[in-house]
Formats: C-alpha cells, structure tokens, sequence
C-alpha cells in the first residue's frame, strides 16, 4: 500500500511541476559517477598510458608510440597504479585491475 502511496504523491508532485526520481535509478548514476571519478585523478596523458595498456601493448610499445622513454611509461604506470589504489600484492595482477577499472568506468 505505502508504494501506491508513493506513486501518487508522485503524481502529484509532477503535476504541479516539480519532479520526481526513482532511488534506485538515482543510486545508479550516484554508482557510475563514482567509477569516473576514479579515472578523474589521472592526468590526460595517464589516461593516454592506461588506454594502450588496454590495447594489450607493452611498456615499450607504449613508449614508442608516445615517443617518450621506457623510464616515462614506467612513470605513468606506476602513478596509475597509485591513483588508482592498486598496492602491490602477490595475489593480485596490478596491470590487469588498472586496464579492468578503465574499461568498466
């Protein structure tokens, strides 16, 4: 009964002019604005690095395109990682959570 309740004063609400927002639907975009907010922190060219790391090219790859050193891409990986959150572990594959966390946001 309280949903049909809801809806109705929904209804009403709408109708006067003012809006009305399913939770659930907002809890949505309140859950995908966080995830890019997480590629927010990088800087553009970080974002250039993670992109081709997602393409599956190595370090030296990545240099070539960019026309930067091994020593730079190994710079940005590692600022990626941090920003990203990712410490380094034994169970855990940092390169991979870092390209997974960019092709999900």
């Amino acid at each position: 009964m309280a949903e049909v309740r809801e809806f109705a004063d929904a209804v009403v609400q709408v109708a006067e002019g003012g809006t009305a927002l399913d939770p659930e639907v907002v809890a949505q975009l309140l859950g995908r604005s966080r995830k890019q907010d997480v590629l927010a922190g990088l800087t553009p060219r970080e974002r250039e690095v993670l992109g081709l790391m997602a393409e599956g090219r190595t370090n030296s790859a990545i240099a070539r395109q960019l026309v930067v050193s091994n020593g730079g891409v190994e710079k940005h990986v590692s600022n990626i990682f941090l920003k990203l959150g990712l410490s380094q572990s034994d169970g855990d594959h940092r390169r991979v959570l870092a390209v997974l966390t960019y092709i999900n946001s």
